[in-house]
């Protein structure tokens, strides 16, 4: 007989959330009129929004965080809607859009809330959380490069290989990747992130195995979801992570045996 034992890896209210009230009368996330102010810094990266992508495509980079920020395709470097938004957060990214125009941050959050482009709320804060503690982060199963993932053992990586296939057909440049992130789930039990600790030796293009797959769940998974998981992240330990009113709560789950009671 086993059971479902749970561990509450964390539970807090983060200092410097979106702020956002996750939720208003009709179900939909609405802006706080207490929104943060950028960060102004003396070094700061460029991108330009490409809507028909849902990306931001960096075209001047500085600094050390482009090591594991963003996706490289080819000649190009893109960033992920959830990536832009904690930079230009952070201070670290201006953003514009097709006609050289800055996007707010207003801008920014609008763009999340329409859930257009792989990321809700949820996913946002569970992300912006984790880059916060140090962890290096990336969308489930999506390579930071076409010669990375070697030894990435995600059943998921699968869509990695069919990049390479068609960059070998088309060329890297013109590879087109907005459906990969495009079909990300938004709503339901899902993988998704890839997440790694902390290092300063860490490489996107032999990252290895992650250290432990995020999924965000909005309800408590049963016993047959969690095993299913487990099963397609390939041995890959599993986090459960839920976002509800502010709190960022991660949970684990062992599978224990109890005595035969005679």
């Amino acid at each position: 007989m086993e059971n479902e034992e749970s561990e509450i890896y964390c539970n807090e209210k983060l200092n410097w959330e979106v702020h956002l009230q996750d939720i208003s009368g009709d179900g939909q996330p609405v802006l706080s009129d207490k929104a943060p102010k950028v960060q102004f810094r003396k070094h700061v990266s460029k991108a330009r929004w490409d809507v028909e992508m849902g990306l931001a495509e960096v075209i001047d980079k500085k600094g050390n965080m482009w090591k594991t920020t963003g996706i490289m395709r080819g000649s190009k470097h893109y960033c992920s809607i959830e990536e832009t938004l904690f930079l230009v957060e952070f201070g670290a990214l201006l953003l514009i859009d097709a006609n050289e125009t800055i996007l707010s941050l207003k801008n920014i959050y609008e763009m999340i809330a329409e859930e257009k482009n792989g990321c809700c709320w949820e996913s946002y804060k569970a992300f912006k959380h984790l880059k916060s503690l140090g962890y290096i982060v990336r969308r489930h199963g999506i390579s930071w490069t076409l010669k990375s993932d070697k030894s990435c053992s995600i059943s998921k990586c699968s869509q990695g290989n069919g990049e390479r296939s068609e960059a070998s057909e088309k060329g890297e440049e013109y590879i087109s990747i907005n459906n990969l992130f495009g079909d990300m789930q938004i709503s339901g039990l899902r993988p998704a992130f890839d997440v790694y600790r902390p290092n300063s030796k860490f490489k996107v293009s032999d990252p290895g195995v992650p250290d432990f797959v995020l999924c965000l769940a909005r309800d408590p998974p049963s016993t047959v979801e969690i095993e299913d998981l487990r099963r397609r992240c390939n041995g890959v330990p599993v986090i459960i992570c839920n976002v509800e009113h502010g709190l960022v709560s991660f949970f684990s789950f062992t599978s224990i045996e109890l005595p035969v009671l005679p």
